[in-house]
């Protein structure tokens, strides 16, 4: 498995665990100021309505991002336990290859905090998808290698069986 160590995952596991504990904790303070004030100020005010529902969905859309790398990271810690076979982990332990990033412009309503927490999803994000597109990369030179064979062999045995 190229590019691709039980140190690089481990290390990558923990930082997604923190990160994830960091983007709950965030948008929990965040979720309970918008409550205070829906509470204490107009209840009928359509904009903080639709704050509360941008935060929701973009608590959300992060929280998700870092449970897809999670969930790619444990399948890989899988394998090098060897709880998975390498057919397994290629057929079960693919990441979403265009999860959905956040709208710059509504990650800019965030408060600071949340803002990071958004964008230091996106990075573990695009840096888990770079490790997958290298590692599935040696499946193409695979096929390809196995394609070659197959025609050698159509080659070889006449058509005639």
């Amino acid at each position: 498995m190229p590019n691709l160590n039980p140190r690089i995952i481990e290390a990558l596991y923990a930082e997604a665990l923190v990160l994830a504990e960091e983007v709950r904790a965030a948008f929990d303070r965040l979720r309970q100021g918008h409550d205070r004030r829906a509470l204490v100020g107009a209840n009928d005010d359509p904009d903080a309505d639709l704050a509360h529902v941008q935060v929701s969905c973009e608590s959300l859309r992060t929280t998700t991002r870092i449970m897809h790398c999670l969930a790619w990271l444990l399948n890989h810690r899988a394998y090098f336990a060897g709880e998975l076979s390498e057919l397994q982990l290629r057929r079960h332990g693919r990441l979403i290859a265009n999860f959905p990033l956040s709208d710059p412009m509504q990650v800019l309503n965030l408060p600071a905090e949340a803002q990071r927490c958004v964008q230091d999803s996106e990075r573990l994000y695009a840096r888990i998808q770079r490790l997958e597109h290298a590692w599935r990369g040696d499946t193409a030179t695979s096929a390809s290698a196995i394609e070659r064979l197959r025609r050698r062999l159509a080659a070889a045995i006449p058509a005639t069986l």
